[in-house]
């Protein structure tokens, strides 16, 4: 599995590619769209490298099996 790290540096390249192309053509515009995108995307993800962290068995944690673990997730995500 890749690490949270290597993850969020290749979406990170990503939108530095595309946002190094939108300054050398002097695309502001599209230098701002991919600023707020990438921030949105950096968001998203991060939040689903936490359930994924979430979901791992942990060393210790004997008793929680996958389904006991995706409740528990329900649970946090459940809109009130």
């Amino acid at each position: 599995m890749r690490s949270r790290e290597r993850v969020l540096q290749s979406l990170e390249n990503v939108f530095r590619d595309a946002f190094t192309a939108a300054d050398a053509a002097g695309d502001a515009d599209r230098m701002r769209a991919l600023d707020m995108e990438y921030q949105r995307d950096q968001l998203r993800l991060e939040v689903l490298l936490d359930i994924r962290e979430l979901l791992q068995p942990e060393p210790e944690d004997k008793t929680a099996s996958l389904l006991e673990k995706a409740q528990t997730l329900r649970k946090l995500t459940k809109l009130r």
